[in-house]
This record gives structure tokens, C-alpha cells and sequence, in this order.
């Protein structure tokens, strides 16, 4: 495994950008220069990152996500 980042990556399972083994990694997300810890999907190349938006719930029961783009920087936390 590398120490960089993938260029996608999700948190939802049903994702084909989910990998469990780089979430185990505790993967940090900047965008915009701020720290983000609600980040639900992210994407280096595109520039954009999706963010859960409270608690609400889709008709499926999935996290309601805002995608909002910009400067995405992923990176591994130490400890």
C-alpha cells in the first residue's frame, strides 16, 4: 500500500470508490485549506468533495451530501 491517498474515495459500502483497508488508514480530508470531518465522497482530480449535511435522511435512508467544489487535499493522519 502507498502513502498517498487515492484520487476517489468513498465512505458508503454500496460505492464502487469504497475501500475499507485506506478508511482503516484514518484518511484526512482538506479542501479548501480547512480541515473537514463530515466528508462522505471525495475526488483530487474532478476538485470536488461531498459533505453529509446534518442528520436528515434520504427515502432510502442514506445521509443527505452537498457536493461542493474546490482545492481537495487527502491525507493519512499519523497515530
Amino acid at each position: 500500500m502507498t502513502d498517498t491517498p487515492p484520487d476517489r474515495l468513498s465512505t458508503d459500502p454500496d460505492s464502487p470508490y469504497y475501500d475499507a483497508e485506506v478508511l482503516a488508514r484514518n484518511v484526512g480530508v482538506r479542501f479548501k485549506g480547512e480541515e473537514k470531518t463530515n466528508v462522505d465522497e471525495y475526488c483530487v482530480s474532478e476538485g470536488w468533495v461531498r459533505l453529509a449535511v446534518g442528520n436528515s435522511k434520504d427515502r432510502r435512508g442514506k445521509q443527505l451530501t452537498v457536493k461542493l467544489n474546490g482545492p481537495v487535499e487527502p491525507y493519512f493522519r499519523e497515530g
